[in-house]
């Protein structure tokens, strides 16, 4: 009870920021949530099924370029580009899955497979001139006015509920996964993989299941980013650094909980911008800070804290026998 309270509170902040908040704060919230939402479509991946993908910027990048392009080619509104996005994402998740999990690929050389996918794919928009290469791909911008969510044009404030929206969607799809038939094969094998499948869970099926869902509903978030920022540069949608600061949060907030990927993002995007802003402010203007302040960030969180802020909190508040949320952190991947 006093979880989903806290729950209740936090969405309520999150709903009346706008009414209060400066511009600046109000974009700083967006990306907030941006990650947080990623965050959560990446735990389902590793925090659920314990498969590790450093490229999941793959599926950003596809979602963003894929909507993008039928918006700026053919004027096919977002709403309906975002479907294309999701499923050329899926797809591309499930080449990745079948190619190695068929060849029993996991741990350390799966994830160097999805890194080798995702760079392959960078590459190889750079050298698309129709998606803009690496002169990039802009989408026409009539207005920040107004709310069209058919064509996702509109203010900073309607596109921070269309983020919060996501969030808690996402968050409430995940909430429902972990009390699943799915989501109990998941963590089986995620605990001990030869245990599972002697209790007859189908692996593959499984695994393949986790990469093409948590794939789609990263496109997803590609989709809100193309249209948010309206500029997509290979270098920027497909880039390692982007795989990096999605994966952050939900390690720092607790991998495998629902909380986790939430609370890392409001966490690390706030202390990143305060440290972009107190280094600016001093004239100390270092090319790479934000990434060494993450860096530095998890080799804390590793040390001090290995299964993430979320998990020690809830012992801190003496929530660990408050589980109305499902929260689902039992026995959480490390």
């Amino acid at each position: 009870m006093k979880q989903s309270l806290a729950l209740l509170l936090l969405l309520a902040a999150f709903a009346a920021a706008p009414l209060v908040a400066s511009p600046y704060l109000l974009s700083v919230l967006v990306v907030v949530l941006y990650y947080a939402y990623l965050g959560q479509a990446w735990n389902i991946m590793m925090g659920f099924a314990g498969q590790l993908s450093l490229g999941h910027t793959l599926y950003v990048g596809l979602g963003a370029y894929a909507s993008a392009a039928l918006f700026v080619r053919f004027g096919v509104p977002a709403a309906i580009g975002l479907w294309a996005g999701v499923l050329v994402a899926m797809l591309a998740g499930a080449a990745v899955g079948s190619l190695s999990f068929r060849f029993g690929l996991k741990g350390v050389y799966f994830a160097l497979l999805t890194i080798a996918f995702a760079e392959f794919t960078r590459i190889l928009f750079q050298h698309l001139p129709g998606l803009g290469g690496t002169g990039g791909l802009f989408l026409p911008v009539a207005e920040r006015s107004g709310v069209h969510l058919l064509t996702l044009r509109g203010s900073p404030a309607m596109f921070y509920y269309v983020a919060l929206a996501m969030t808690a969607g996402i968050f409430l799809l995940c909430r429902f996964l972990l009390a699943s038939p799915i989501g109990y094969r998941w963590r089986a094998l995620r605990e001990d993989q030869e245990a599972a499948q002697a209790l007859g869970i189908n692996i593959f099926r499984s695994k393949l299941a986790a990469v093409t869902l948590s794939a789609g509903l990263t496109a997803l978030g590609g989709v809100f980013f193309a249209f948010y920022y309206n500029a997509l540069f290979p270098d920027q949608a497909f880039g390692m650094p982007r795989s990096i600061e999605i994966i952050l949060g939900p390690i720092v907030g607790g991998l495998g909980t629902l909380f986790g990927p939430i609370l890392g993002a409001i966490i690390l995007t706030p202390l990143g911008e305060t440290i972009t802003w107190a280094t600016e402010a001093l004239g100390f203007k270092a090319a790479g800070i934000k990434q060494l302040f993450y860096g530095l960030s998890l080799l804390a969180i590793i040390k001090f804290l290995p299964d993430g802020v979320w998990p020690r909190l809830k012992r801190l508040l003496r929530w660990d026998a408050d589980n109305d949320d499902g929260d689902g952190d039992e026995g959480a991947a490390r």
